[in-house]
């Protein structure tokens, strides 16, 4: 898919002004070379197929893993349903059926593409075989909630988890015991038919049982862990609802084999490998980072702040780079995505470091409810951001990365890219 990142132009400032043309290349590159169309079809081309192909592909990366899976299976491909996050699908496909729907709260379009999906299953034979493309988002895109749950209960549980701060395992195993689909029940509908599912992995440490709250997978986590959860984050729940969570989920699945293709990991190798062809020195400290968005924003400008110091191990010019995903606890009313809020939040500690960018980027190309894919900042926003008579405390305090930014032409733009491997956040230094 063509995209074509951008970040509003400031009047040029000699070496930072280089340094961000130099930020938008590595962008371009890093969600270039994590498209997922030849990692489907490496997992692909390993697979002998029935001659009954069924597809079934959800996540934000859907369409785009869908049509390489159509290119590829032919007229093997009897039938397919695709559901992905609104304004992801770029047109038809062979024999699918498309389908958008909420994210990352489930919503009314979710269940009813969802629904579709099961009576496709339901009505599969022991000669059939399920090709099934799971990607980040699948969670709240794909969910069919169990008799006595609603969608509202659904989206208030969830919209609840994430404004505490829980991270997206912690989110799904929740998820899971309000489903019938999640936590390997997916599998059980398929049965008698076999499914060789592919999965793009946005979950650190590629647990199967998390990446769109395993539908194929068997789970690993207990009702113990939910339970924990919700008391941990002071979550209020129904009787009703504890009573869900308190249910088993399925620890067996016999008719699944998956692949997991693409991860954070290629993420990082890509941002590394650009950052080097552009003559900085790559340091990848991390492919797991799992904190809260404004904190690692903070580290990563303690970080720039060695690349001084002639006793580190960071030489300029460099790029240090972290992959994972970091969470946000909502504590105003404002806009943002975490992305957003981790590189604002790195603008004030790098503001005495000349030739100094932070960017953060969501490798699907959307940040929290917002339609940028995340943030860059350099050692000039801050004065830039006093000069318009904004307070920078004020306005990650209010979680208002977004306008903040945006009054200083620090949003990176992508629109939706077609992939889905976490984030990566680099800091470039000259």
């Amino acid at each position: 898919m063509p995209f074509f990142p951008t970040v509003k132009e400031l009047p040029p400032d000699n070496t930072i002004d280089q340094i961000r043309k130099d930020a938008l290349l590595m962008i371009k590159t890093i969600i270039s070379e994590n498209m997922p169309e030849k990692s489907v079809l490496n997992a692909l081309v390993r697979h002998e197929f029935h001659d009954n192909v069924y597809v079934v592909s959800i996540g934000k990366a859907a369409w785009t893993m869908a049509k390489a899976a159509s290119d590829f299976l032919g007229k093997k491909n009897v039938k397919g349903i695709v559901i992905t996050k609104y304004q992801h699908s770029q047109g038809t496909i062979l024999n699918m059926d498309i389908f958008e729907a909420g994210h990352p709260t489930p919503d009314a379009n979710s269940l009813s593409a969802t629904q579709h999906a099961v009576e496709l299953a339901r009505g599969l034979t022991g000669n059939d075989e399920l090709l099934f493309l799971v990607s980040g988002g699948g969670s709240s895109l794909f969910e069919l909630p169990k008799d006595g749950i609603t969608l509202e209960d659904l989206a208030s549980i969830t919209n609840r988890l994430l404004a505490s701060g829980a991270d997206i395992v912690e989110v799904n195993i929740i998820r899971k015991r309000l489903s019938k689909v999640k936590a390997g029940r997916f599998a059980e509908i398929c049965k008698p038919a076999r499914i060789f599912s592919v999965a793009l992995s946005d979950v650190l440490g590629d647990r199967l049982d998390s990446i769109a709250s395993g539908p194929a997978a068997p789970d690993t986590s207990t009702k113990d862990d939910a339970l924990a959860i919700v008391e941990k984050y002071g979550i209020e729940l129904t009787e009703f609802q504890k009573s869900c969570l308190a249910e088993e989920t399925p620890k067996k699945v016999d008719n699944a084999l998956t692949v997991i293709t693409g991860s954070v990991c290629l993420l990082c190798e890509a941002a590394a490998n650009s950052a080097r062809s552009l003559g900085y020195t790559p340091y990848v400290l991390t492919s797991v980072l799992n904190c809260e968005a404004a904190e690692a924003g903070r580290f990563l400008a303690c970080i720039a702040a060695d690349t001084g110091n002639p006793e580190t191990m960071f030489k300029r010019p460099c790029a240090i780079i972290v992959g994972g995903e970091t969470t946000v606890r909502v504590r105003g009313n404002g806009k943002g995505g975490r992305n957003q809020e981790l590189a604002l939040a790195a603008a004030k500690g790098i503001a005495s470091l000349e030739n100094t960018l932070v960017f953060s980027l969501g490798s699907d190309g959307t940040d929290g409810p917002t339609e940028a894919a995340g943030g860059m900042v350099d050692c000039l926003t801050l004065g830039r951001l006093r000069g318009l008579g904004l307070n920078i405390d004020k306005i990650i305090e209010n979680n208002d990365s977004y306008h903040g930014l945006k009054a200083v032409n620090g949003l990176i733009i992508t629109g939706p890219t077609g992939t889905n491997v976490n984030d990566v956040s680099v800091v470039l230094c000259r």
